[in-house]
């Protein structure tokens, strides 16, 4: 029996302390540093080394660079289109893969749907809900699963005891702060009990090449709960976001080792579970029978991904002597830097007037692409005029009017070209290399050249 050894962890960013002191030097927080007990008896990795030995794992011995056959680790594909698009191409084996979002957001829902879909021999493992639990929201999935195994535990050593009778093709744990272990007497949750479990998983998942999906709580600051040392550890953190009062989730990933990290899959929240939305710009564009004005659509990137999203503007004149700015899903600030750019340069008297904005769909776009877009919106309510709906737009305006040339143009034609609209009005100073017969490309170098087309 070793001695009982202690020390002091900030239990915001994971710094470790000699002693205990009232405000952590890393994070600057207070009153964050407890005590944790770290070792109480000696390790043995019985755990691990019984589950390899069991499926037959060589120890591993150098390799030159050029001798390492890359082709034999095919990814497991998922069976799910938006999933496999953010993992790049599939799940890795022997790979650690960690999912973060808020409470509610469907983070259980989508790997157990994920898990239900899978033919290989998957082990979900659950510290917060019962077997019966889980078999209520499974049935509402995909009742007819023969796969998928359910457990109920949160000790990491009586996990390991099942994986070794098992011997599934994948782990899914649901989630790691619940998780705790012999060597570490410190409660689940902790500092030291996230990368006690976490390094066992890790060392599991990489001597018998089984890939592991972990679910991670987030702080209230949206950052994953625990240690940022957590996030080294794993070889994927995927976020899942979105408002809970709409019905769209976003999957994107903060970090990957096996693919790009400017990918995201979307996703629709249904009774029934989760749909993948394999063309969300069909769904952000509302349907109408007739023209409205105030309402113009812009192609803009989430990621590598094109989308087709609808701006409404309305502008009227202001009932209380203060004219009111708002904007719904885009930067206020950026608004009134347009809105002055519109006075300015293109002799638009909107001083006096209330301007309202928003992004349809619920979600928020930082693309400064959609600038044209907006402007041609605040245009249209303010003539009160309806824009063709086969219009769309992609460019950021300057501050001196002018129609600046944005990233990956091409893709936006094509994705408009694609949605059957007629003419894209982009920057001039784009060069473009694709010449589309389905759509007109519109040229524009300022800010005047729109408004004498549109008004």
């Amino acid at each position: 029996m070793a001695k009982v050894k202690t020390t002091f962890f900030c239990q915001s960013c994971g710094t470790q302390y000699a002693k205990w002191q009232g405000q952590c030097n890393a994070c600057k927080a207070w009153n964050t540093i407890v005590e944790e007990v770290v070792q109480t008896a000696e390790k043995n990795d019985w755990k691990v080394a019984s589950v390899t030995k069991s499926q037959g794992k060589r120890a591993s011995k150098p390799l030159l660079i050029n001798e390492i056959d890359s082709a034999t680790e095919a990814r497991l594909d998922t069976f799910d289109a938006e999933f496999n698009r953010v993992l790049g191409g599939g799940i890795v084996p022997g790979s650690l893969t960690l999912l973060g979002g808020e409470p509610g957001i469907g983070k259980s829902t989508l790997l157990l749907q994920v898990a239900l879909k899978l033919p290989y021999k998957t082990l979900y493992v659950s510290g917060e809900e019962s077997q019966k639990q889980i078999k209520m929201r499974a049935e509402r999935i995909n009742p007819n699963n023969t796969s998928c195994y359910i457990l109920t535990e949160t000790k990491t050593q009586n996990i390991f005891k099942q994986i070794e009778d098992l011997q599934p093709d994948i782990v899914i744990v649901d989630s790691i702060q619940t998780l705790h272990s012999d060597y570490i007497e410190s409660s689940s949750g902790s500092i030291s009990q996230i990368k006690e479990c976490t390094s066992e998983l890790i060392k599991y998942a990489k001597e018998t090449s089984t890939p592991v999906i972990l679910i991670g709580h987030i702080t209230k600051d949206g950052h994953i709960a625990g240690p940022k040392i957590l996030e080294h550890m794993v070889d994927t953190v995927l976020q899942f976001e979105g408002d809970r009062n709409h019905v769209f989730r976003i999957l994107r990933a903060n970090k990957n080792r096996f693919g790009s990290t400017n990918e995201l899959g979307i996703y629709e929240m249904q009774g029934s579970g989760l749909r993948e939305v394999s063309n969300p710009s069909e769904i952000l564009i509302s349907k109408k029978d007739e023209e409205l004005s105030g309402n113009a659509v812009a192609a803009t990137l989430e990621g590598m991904r094109p989308l087709m999203i609808e701006v409404q503007a309305l502008v009227s004149t202001a009932v209380y002597g203060t004219p009111q700015r708002s904007a719904t899903g885009f930067n206020a600030k950026r608004l009134n830097m347009l809105l002055a750019v519109l006075e300015k340069r293109a002799g638009f008297r909107l001083g006096a007037k209330d301007v309202f904005l928003n992004i349809t769909g619920g979600i928020t776009v930082d693309d400064p692409a959609i600038d044209l877009a907006v402007v041609a919106a605040i245009l249209s309510s303010n003539e009160d005029d309806s824009l063709q709906k086969d219009f769309c737009f992609a460019a950021e305006v300057g501050l001196s009017g002018e129609i600046r040339p944005v990233q990956r143009v091409e893709q936006r034609i094509l994705e408009a070209e694609k949605l059957g609209f007629s003419t894209i009005f982009v920057s001039k100073y784009n060069k473009i290399a694709i010449r589309p017969k389905g759509i007109k490309i519109q040229l524009l170098s300022k800010i005047e050249d729109l408004v004498g087309i549109i008004v």
